[in-house]
């Protein structure tokens, strides 16, 4: 028999083949592919910098070492750039509505709703927002964008490998962690952002993979010349036992100032939009009233990198701080009320060094027994008000370990991060980009998947043959159509052939039960059906409060498309379970 050479065109598809069986069966290849996404994410960081900070170097002229919120003051036909690029990214706002109606989704409801999956060019939509904002000098910062950029990286790479859908989840996490591990030269910071922020939660199955993206996208970074956003505080003496009290009382009022941010912002979009502003015209408008700010105070533009360290260096009076809080928060509500794109992870963190200062500086007119520096309290109120808004206590108090090197101070950030973060969870239960989404009308409140519940609707679990019998039918009938054992239920249908209620069998052959009879008066459940887009949390609440065992599918008209029975449902979701619990372990490799 002659081997006959496959053409060239097949060659590349059978690599592609062998390429995706290696990473379904072998955790090896899905930590070497997380390495060259997290290099890929890396490199596409400091892209996004460059160019931002570029537009900034053009439209202010600043440096190319220097910040933008460090400038000793913005002249006023400078700060004009602000409304004006507010016009355009108005503009192209309104072009990218026209084209689609249904939100952008970024990176944290891909991984919880969408298995990972990710629109490049929504995402390039996205980066592109947050790019234009954040070099305008919006108060923004960039890390939005490139969590999104290398989620996004990610998920075409897996897409195109045809992964499962536990490791897209952990390959978009790793991206995105990787994204911003190079953006602060941190590599832990990244993974537990993966880890807390993107994934969900901690797994085995995803450890390796993360840490490995992280680490290459820092080394990829540094290896083009990238420069991380650095925090050079210096931590002082570690904080004894009244100082991790007084630390406690920080991570409290951080969960409070984080909780009223978070609110902030939707009453400032809500205002805008009651305003009927044009869409086009709204960051414009948001643009004159950040540069009157930025007039008052240049700290107020951008994510805030040189202003965090101008404000320690220079050791500002409470006054000058308090001033400078008030209006970084005031301008970046006004940023992302009146539609420029980009987070809050930076500006929290600015915002947490100037809160955790005035914490110090007021502890020191009390006599409490102990004297915090306040350089140790702003890295304190750094993690603190950072979890509160972003969450992710772990990933904060790691920031602080590699910016400082310092496990003391790192404890007592961890302390308050946690104190913030059960407040927060207590008595608001959202993130800055969980609480967006749910003001949208999702449910979620983390990145934990739950995406795979919503594919399990009642369409897709039901039986299409159910037995079925016109509502005007004798018992006789039934017992002649229905002997028993045929069936436990009958769906009964009127004269429109819409639904109309279920008959148990065994109640058609009850003891005192005449053959004459209508068995239309034995029918149960007449008002309550399932809809077929009625995903197994919500059949399950309804099976509940029905207390019956099984349900008809109706569609809107009521007329019946299949019937579920609760028992089946209960074994779909415990094997769901089952399997969503082995992958956590990675125990599953097929």
């Amino acid at each position: 028999m002659i081997d006959i050479p496959l053409p060239a065109r097949r060659k590349p598809a059978r690599l592609l083949a062998a390429l995706r069986q290696r990473l379904r069966t072998s955790e090896l290849w899905l930590i070497a592919l997380s390495v060259a996404v997290g290099a890929a994410a890396g490199l596409l960081a400091v892209f996004q910098s460059r160019i931002a900070h570029g537009l900034q170097s053009l439209l202010y002229g600043i440096g190319p070492n220097d910040h933008l919120s460090a400038s000793a003051h913005i002249r006023p036909l400078d700060a004009l750039w602000l409304p004006v690029g507010g016009l355009g990214l108005g503009l192209f706002t309104w072009l990218v509505r026209r084209r689609r109606t249904a939100p952008l989704v970024d990176v944290v409801e891909a991984n919880a709703l969408y298995g990972g999956v990710m629109s490049p060019i929504d995402s390039a939509v996205v980066c592109a927002q947050t790019v234009l904002s954040n070099g305008l000098g919006a108060s923004v910062g960039l890390e939005a964008a490139y969590a999104q950029a290398g989620g996004a990286a990610a998920s075409w790479t897996g897409g195109r490998l045809k992964l499962r859908r536990h490791d897209m989840r952990i390959l978009v996490g790793a991206g995105a962690g990787a994204a911003i591990g190079a953006a602060f030269g941190a590599p832990l910071t990244g993974a537990f952002y993966a880890f807390e922020i993107v994934i969900g939660s901690y797994t085995p199955s995803a450890i390796a993979p993360v840490a490995a993206a992280c680490l290459a996208s820092v080394l990829a970074a540094r290896g083009v010349g990238g420069v991380p956003y650095s925090i050079e505080i210096k931590a002082q003496s570690s904080p004894d036992a009244i100082g991790y009290l007084l630390y406690a009382g920080l991570g409290l009022i951080c969960a409070l100032v984080g909780v009223a941010i978070m609110r902030l912002v939707p009453a400032v979009e809500r205002a805008v939009r009651a305003s009927k502003l044009p869409l086009v015209l709204r960051p414009a408008v948001g643009g004159l009233l950040l540069a009157g700010l930025a007039l008052l105070s240049p700290q107020t533009l951008s994510a805030g990198h040189g202003a965090l360290h101008l404000d320690l260096a220079v050791g500002v009076p409470l006054v000058i701080l308090a001033a400078v809080f008030l209006l970084k928060t005031t301008a970046s509500v006004v940023s992302l009320g009146f539609g420029f794109r980009g987070g809050l992870f930076f500006a929290s963190l600015f915002l947490g060094t100037l809160l955790g200062q005035l914490y110090a500086g007021a502890t020191d007119f009390i006599d409490v027994g102990s004297r915090l520096s306040a350089e140790n309290a702003a890295l304190v109120g750094m993690g603190a008000l950072a979890v509160a808004i972003v969450g992710g206590p772990l990933t904060m108090s790691f920031l602080v370990l590699e910016t400082t090197r310092d496990f003391g101070v790192t404890a007592a950030t961890l302390a308050a991060a946690l104190i913030a973060s059960a407040v927060v969870r207590e008595r608001f239960g959202y993130s800055f980009s969980t609480w967006r989404l749910h003001l949208r009308g999702e449910t979620i409140r983390s990145a934990r998947d739950i995406g795979w519940m919503r594919t399990l609707t009642a369409g897709r679990m039901m039986r299409r043959d159910p037995q079925t019998l016109p509502v005007n039918a004798t018992v006789a009938e039934f017992r002649r159509r229905f002997p028993l054992g045929s069936g436990s239920r009958v769906i009964l249908l009127d004269d429109t052939e819409r639904y109309a209620g279920l008959v148990l069998t065994a109640s058609a052959y009850a003891e005192g039960v005449t053959p004459e009879s209508a068995v239309e008066a034995l029918a149960i459940s007449r008002e309550v059906a399932l809809t077929p887009e009625m995903n197994i949390e919500a059949v399950m609440r309804a099976f509940e409060a029905s207390e019956t065992e099984e349900l008809a599918v109706v569609d809107e008209e009521r007329r019946v498309l299949g019937l579920l029975a609760e028992a089946y449902v209960t074994r779909r979701y415990a094997s769901e379970l089952e399997r969503q619990h082995l992958d956590l372990y990675g125990e599953v490799r097929a």
